[in-house]
């Protein structure tokens, strides 16, 4: 939750977790401040963060005050406002894919050790233990019957994981479009928000994530029914030309590069059968969760679409 104070004349951001139960390591505050404090010098695009409270007796949960910059945030769709100031020659997806994708190359290229971060999280064993969270949260989620997708998705990956290791870096674990607040003149990037999540871990991962909400035209429907990022649209590269153009810029080599994405396409499944679990349980009363379960089989059936070489 972020609430716009105004402190000696000046705008700033309060942030704190949601109301409610927390799940462990989840919405850690602490872990933001910290990430914000130090990487900012580094990384100027990251605001800088200017007070960490501990004390859940101030307003009932850790917070953390950090500096305001307004812009333009693009979920799901761009608005023909967004469009109709759009001047510069070609297509408005393209020009933001390029942003989106430099933006990831930047973050990855920060020297962890420089900044203070060097010891954020466990980056040995990062690819391992995310697939067996991922895997733990699968069979929590789905808790009456096992989707055969799900069965399949998992042996596959078991079968197929990568013994590439790559030279860890600091990783956002959820870099999408509408993490990116830009200027809405020139669709600049003026900011990277939403750090609860980072740390030390295989950059390719932080990729592979980015592409699962990515939906192409020529997708089945449950990646439209995503609603994520409009990059079914406006001219946007398709997910095999972003990674080409990352792993240009990067020197990254994406040998192996199918198992990140079936892992992150698993992942995106269990958050919206999470998510629907929530709903089905009396958590939120929510209508458009409803239909979470039918999305998560069918981003299941689109993992192994990935898996068996369907779809990048």
């Amino acid at each position: 939750m972020n609430f716009l104070l105004r402190i000696d004349g000046e705008n700033v951001v309060l942030r704190r977790p949601p109301l409610g139960p927390v799940p462990p390591g989840a919405n850690d505050m602490a872990r933001e401040f910290r990430i914000l404090s130090h990487l900012h010098s580094a990384l100027p695009l990251v605001p800088n963060a200017k007070l960490f409270c501990a004390d859940p007796a101030i307003i009932g949960a850790p917070f953390f005050v950090m500096e305001y910059r307004p812009g333009l945030v693009i979920s799901d769709e761009i608005t023909s406002d967004t469009i109709e100031k759009w001047a510069d020659p070609g297509p408005i997806g393209r020009h933001l894919g390029d942003r989106i994708v430099g933006v990831l190359a930047d973050l990855h290229a920060v020297d962890v050790d420089a900044c203070g971060l060097g010891d954020l999280g466990r980056p040995d064993g990062f690819i391992a233990r995310t697939l067996r969270g991922w895997a733990k949260r699968a069979h929590l989620s789905w808790v009456d019957t096992t989707p055969p997708d799900l069965i399949a998705l998992l042996d596959w990956l078991d079968k197929h994981q990568t013994t590439q290791t790559n030279r860890s870096t600091l990783i956002h674990n959820d870099f999408k479009l509408d993490n990116i607040i830009l200027d809405p003149d020139t669709l600049a990037p003026r900011t990277l928000i939403d750090w609860d999540m980072g740390t030390l871990g295989d950059p390719l991962y932080d990729l592979a994530v980015l592409l699962s909400y990515w939906t192409e035209p020529t997708d089945p429907e449950a990646m439209h029914q995503l609603r994520q990022m409009p990059t079914a649209g406006h001219g946007f590269p398709t997910r095999e030309q972003v990674a080409d153009q990352y792993a240009k810029i990067s020197g990254r080599d994406l040998q192996g590069f199918t198992f990140y994405r079936v892992l992150a396409a698993l992942r995106l499944a269990v958050v919206f059968q999470q998510l629907y679990r929530r709903y089905e349980t009396g958590g939120t009363d929510d209508p458009k969760y409803a239909n979470f379960d039918t999305l998560a089989l069918g981003l299941l059936r689109f993992g192994m679409d990935v898996a068996n070489g369907h779809h990048f």
